[in-house]
């Protein structure tokens, strides 16, 4: 898939789609008819569906929605800052993106499942192409679904202005319009229920991807026992958790493991990479990076130790909790400090020559493994590669240098220290990579999130110790404490089904910390305002690991559950509505 993913391109000016679903034109009737007078001519359209996942608001950017998630902040993206604000309008053009490169996506499945049968290809063949087709448009709608709730469903190619113009569905409508596509894959006996690593086809659509997307549906609909017998019909299929180090899953060398069910293929070619790579990590990565989205303090803070104690600053530097941002410096500054390095306000009485370091990385040793894996945290190293040059660098604050003997990492600016994403900044096999083209995949749905969603699913029909049994399953491969409803004494033990219900939150926000499929949880269980801002509607921007910054502390709107429709398709088509709260 990765080789085939190249040939892309070449047909995207024929397959018969425009950039913006509710264009007026009607479509090219003989390009259309072109594409499928070949095999290799309709192999080359179902790539160009593939192909869209590269769109920046599906797959091929996705640390722009982790910064929305729990765990993100956006250091420089102000539409962000915008958005989690509440002070954006409909006019945000995250909204508009989405809303395109996702119906661009549907266009062109809804080309290929409408001519593929002018194709001069097998009858097996068919059908193979034909479910892949319409798993692709079902994934489109059910990301569509997650942020507007109710779009309008087009499941043929439109042909005049009519057809253009759909009101919107009910969200209860496009949900069964997603199971039905995905159904008719489960049920095709020439889909694949899983590809090994060396098929030439791996990267493809199969039947343990469709199981695991249903299954994912299911919960939205909150049918728990549909979502149970899907998630575990992907385990009978060969998936499984990688066991191998949480943070190697993200790498080049192993992301074809039985854990990845659907993934974005990317290889070391401009245009067919990810560039995710590039906005994770720091300056001092192989092949630089920027940093645009940094973990959030308050989110770090959440990680447990591996025993499963909640981790507490106080615990690590009594006091710490009822000191000021500016008096907790102290504990995060580095050996050596200088005279005109010591940050004002500071509590220097407090600081250690010669071990402070130490001191700090304690607070970040012993806990949750995939914390270090995910996030690079205060005097952990990392090998990076300034100029090419290879050398480990360690997170110390202040920043000094990145070049020789001091080899800092370095944040976007001098004068703040934040959290650094680590995941998808792997050197791989190839360390001197263009992170605007990195081969590393990005995976979409992978089996630690079907264990969750089966606990989930469990823990709604109160089967509370068998819903155990399958989060301990992911807690088991990251390294930490399984948890029990056994010892009300101890730290990991879960008292019924509300209970397990919050740990699976947590664990998906640990789990799935870089990937932005946390986002998306927390909206479907309508925890995003508890999580991501304070008690009093606040929202939790966070600049140094020491606490909050001085910025407004923004305010909370409902209307932020459901994404304004874009004006722009309103304008174009008078019979949509737009969501409450976006009207002005």
């Amino acid at each position: 898939m990765k080789k085939i993913i190249i040939i892309a391109s070449l047909i995207l000016s024929f397959v018969s789609c425009k950039n913006d679903l509710l264009d007026t034109y009607p479509y090219d009737k003989a390009a259309t008819e072109s594409v499928w007078i070949s095999e290799s001519m309709t192999d080359q359209a179902i790539v160009g569906i593939y192909e869209t996942l590269r769109k920046n608001s599906i797959a091929g950017k996705i640390d722009e929605l982790e910064a929305y998630s729990v765990s993100g902040n956006n250091v420089w993206f102000w539409g962000w800052i915008t958005y989690v604000a509440n002070q954006a309008d409909a006019y945000n053009g995250m909204f508009y993106n989405f809303w395109m490169h996702h119906y661009e996506m549907i266009s062109r499945a809804n080309d290929a499942i409408a001519n593929l049968h002018r194709s001069p290809i097998s009858e097996a063949k068919y059908n193979r192409l034909l479910c892949e087709s319409k798993f692709l448009r079902a994934y489109a709608y059910y990301r569509l679904n997650m942020v507007f709730g109710g779009v309008p469903l087009y499941l043929e190619p439109p042909v005049t202005l009519e057809d253009f113009n759909k009101a919107r569905e009910t969200t209860e409508a496009v949900w069964q319009a997603v199971v039905k596509d995905l159904s008719d894959c489960i049920d095709s006996p020439d889909l694949p229920g899983r590809y090994e690593a060396g098929n030439s086809l791996y990267g493809r659509i199969t039947k343990g991807a469709a199981y695991a997307l249903r299954g994912k549906v299911y919960l939205w609909t909150k049918e728990w026992a549909k979502a149970e017998s899907d998630f575990r019909k992907v385990g009978e299929l060969g998936y499984a958790l990688f066991q191998g180090d949480f943070g190697d899953l993200f790498t080049e060398e192993n992301e074809r493991c039985p854990e990845m069910i659907f993934s974005l293929q990317a290889i070391r070619t401009v245009g067919l990479g990810q560039n995710v790579s590039r906005y994770y990590g720091s300056h001092i990565a192989h092949g630089w990076c920027i940093a645009d989205i940094t973990p959030n303090s308050d989110f770090v803070n959440s990680y447990e130790w591996a025993d499963g104690r909640p981790f507490n600053w106080d615990d690590v530097f009594p006091g710490y909790n009822s000191m000021t941002p500016a008096e907790r410096v102290v504990f995060f500054l580095r050996d050596g400090l200088t005279e005109a390095e010591i940050p004002a306000g500071a509590d220097m009485d407090k600081y250690i020559e010669g071990a402070n370091e130490e001191r700090c990385l304690k607070a970040f040793t012993g806990r949750d493994p995939r914390l270090n894996a995910s996030i690079i945290t205060p005097y952990s190293t990392f090998d990076g590669a300034v100029g090419g040059v290879a050398a480990t660098y360690t997170l110390r604050w202040p920043f000094r240098n990145y070049g020789a003997p001091v080899y800092d990492i370095e944040s976007n600016t001098r004068t703040s220290w934040y959290y650094l994403y680590r995941k998808f900044v792997g050197v791989g096999p190839d360390p001197y990579i263009n992170r605007d083209n990195s081969p590393i995949d990005i995976p979409l749905i992978r089996y630690a999130d079907v264990l969750l969603g089966l606990a989930e699913a469990l823990a709604e029909q109160d089967k509370v110790a068998e819903g155990l049994v399958y989060i301990n399953q992911v807690r088991q491969r990251a390294g930490v404490a399984e948890l029990q409803n056994s010892d009300g004494s101890k730290p990991t033990y879960v008292g019924g089904k509300e209970a397990l219900k919050d740990r699976i939150r947590k664990e998906f926000r640990w789990e799935f910390c870089g990937e932005t499929l946390s986002y998306f949880e927390d909206l479907r269980t309508n925890t995003y305002k508890d999580a991501k801002y304070f008690p009093d509607a606040g929202l939790k921007t966070i600049n140094g690991a020491w606490g909050p910054s001085a910025s407004v502390r923004f305010t909370w709107g409902d209307r932020l559950m459901k994404w304004a429709i874009p004006p722009g398709e309103i304008d174009k088509n008078p019979a949509l509505t737009q969501n409450p709260g976006w009207e002005n």
